[in-house]
C-alpha cells in the first residue's frame, strides 16, 4: 500500500517515521522549509519508546504530485485543511482513502465535500507530540495509539488491508468498529482539556490547586451531554477515566492548544469549542446574557485569537 502522508510535522512525522522503520512504503508530502530541514538532517524523533533517525526521507513539494496513491494520512491543524486539500487533491484518486487524524468533527464533512464521502474514514490518535525550533520531533509520553475504521463501523476489505499496512509498525494501531463513537470521546476530552489549559493558562494542576475542579467537570459533563445528544453518549467507563485524569492534584498535563499559545500561534478555537458550541440544542444553551463553561472558554479563546490577529494584521 503506497502511504502518503502530509505534512512531516509532530503526527505526521512521528507516525510515518515509524511506518518508515518498518519497511512501508510511504511519502511525506511537505513545503519547501520542510524539505530542505529533511534533505539536511533527515526526519528526527525523540521517543522515549525508541528513537528515529532516518536520512532524507522519501518527500515531494505539492507541485511535485502528479500520482495517486492508496491511503492519505492527514494531521493538519484545522485552520489549514483547505490549504492541506488543495495540496494533496493530485494524489486522490477514486479508490484513494483519506485517513485524517484532526480533532472533533467538522473536517470529516469538508473532505467528503471536496472529494466523496466513499473516499474518508475516520481516525484519532492519542499522543503527545511537539516540534522545538531545529525540526526535532518530540514525543513526550509513552502512548502511541492510532485507531481508524469506516465511519459506518463495518469491516470492508479496504480497511483490512489499511489495517495491515499500519500493523506492527512500531505503535498501537487498532481497527476500530466504533470510530465515529471514539472520535467524539475524545473530541469531548480535548475540549475539555484544551478548553481549561487554554482559557486559564495553566496546567490541569494548577486549575486544580485553585479550586477549580468543580469548573473542569461541569464543562466535561457539557461537552458529554452534547456528544449524547448527537447519539454518541461517552461510555460510563470512559467518562470516569477522562474525569480522573483531568482533575488529578499536581498534573502536569497541558493541552498543544497552551503549547500554540505560549508561542502566539493560530489555535483551533473554532473547531474544537465553536462548533461543539454549535452541535448543542437550543434548549441547553444559556438564558440570554448567561455563559455556560463551554462559553466561557470560548469567550477565553476567541479573545486570544482576535488580539493575535490585530496584532499581526
Amino acid at each position: 500500500m503506497r502511504i502518503l502522508i502530509v505534512g512531516a510535522g509532530a503526527i505526521g512525522g512521528y507516525f510515518g517515521g515509524r511506518l518508515l522503520e518498518a519497511g512501508r512504503d510511504v511519502t511525506f508530502l511537505v513545503r519547501q522549509g520542510r524539505s530542505e530541514e529533511l534533505d539536511r538532517d533527515g526526519l528526527i524523533v525523540r521517543s522515549p519508546l525508541g528513537n528515529i533517525l532516518y536520512p532524507s526521507p522519501p518527500h515531494r513539494l505539492a507541485a511535485l504530485l502528479d500520482e495517486t496513491f492508496d491511503l492519505i494520512l492527514l494531521s493538519c491543524k484545522a485552520q489549514d485543511l483547505d490549504a492541506a486539500m488543495d495540496a494533496f487533491a493530485p494524489a486522490v484518486g477514486p479508490d484513494t482513502l483519506i485517513l485524517p487524524l484532526l480533532n472533533g468533527m467538522a473536517h470529516l464533512d469538508r473532505l467528503g465535500r471536496r472529494f466523496t464521502p466513499d473516499n474518508v474514514l475516520g481516525g484519532q490518535c492519542l499522543i503527545s507530540l511537539d516540534r522545538d525550533p531545529s525540526g526535532v520531533i518530540l514525543h513526550l509520553n509513552d502512548t502511541n495509539q492510532l485507531s481508524f475504521g469506516e465511519l459506518n463501523g463495518t469491516q470492508t476489505p479496504r480497511i483490512l488491508k489499511v489495517a495491515e499496512a499500519l500493523a506492527n509498525a512500531g505503535f498501537d494501531s487498532s481497527l476500530s468498529e466504533q470510530i465515529v463513537q471514539e472520535m467524539w470521546e475524545k473530541w469531548c476530552f480535548i475540549a475539555t482539556g484544551a478548553g481549561v489549559t487554554g482559557s486559564m493558562r495553566a496546567s490541569i494542576g494548577d486549575v486544580v490547586a485553585s479550586g477549580g475542579e468543580g469548573f473542569i467537570v461541569g464543562l466535561l459533563t457539557e461537552c458529554a451531554q452534547i456528544a449524547q445528544n448527537a447519539g454518541y453518549p461517552i461510555r460510563s467507563e470512559v467518562l470516569q477515566r477522562f474525569q480522573k485524569m483531568l482533575t488529578t492534584p499536581g498534573s502536569k498535563m497541558t493541552a498543544s492548544m497552551l503549547r500554540d499559545i505560549e508561542r502566539h500561534a493560530p489555535i483551533e478555537v473554532e473547531h474544537v469549542i465553536g462548533d461543539m458550541i454549535t452541535r448543542r440544542p437550543q434548549q441547553d444553551a444559556p438564558a440570554p446574557g448567561g455563559l455556560s463553561a463551554l462559553d466561557l472558554v470560548y469567550l477565553h479563546l476567541r479573545a486570544y485569537q482576535a488580539r493575535r490577529q490585530r496584532e499581526h494584521a
